[in-house]
């Protein structure tokens, strides 16, 4: 998701949009963890996904 996006939603969208990308990363570590999984560059992207969403979410507090 874009930032452009991300600013034209609220911080109750945003905290449930932080929790989901939380819980995907949980994923994908079980996953790897299991020997899986191969596409590694999923990990920084979600991690970027989560440091963007939590940029916007303190501009807006």
């Amino acid at each position: 998701m874009k930032t452009k996006e991300l600013r034209e939603q609220s911080a109750a969208d945003l905290a449930k949009h932080v929790l989901d990308l939380r819980k995907e990363q949980f994923n994908l570590r079980m996953q790897r963890s299991a020997g899986e999984f191969k596409q590694t560059h999923q990990f920084s992207r979600v991690r970027r996904e989560i440091a963007r969403a939590k940029t916007v979410l303190g501009e807006k507090k």
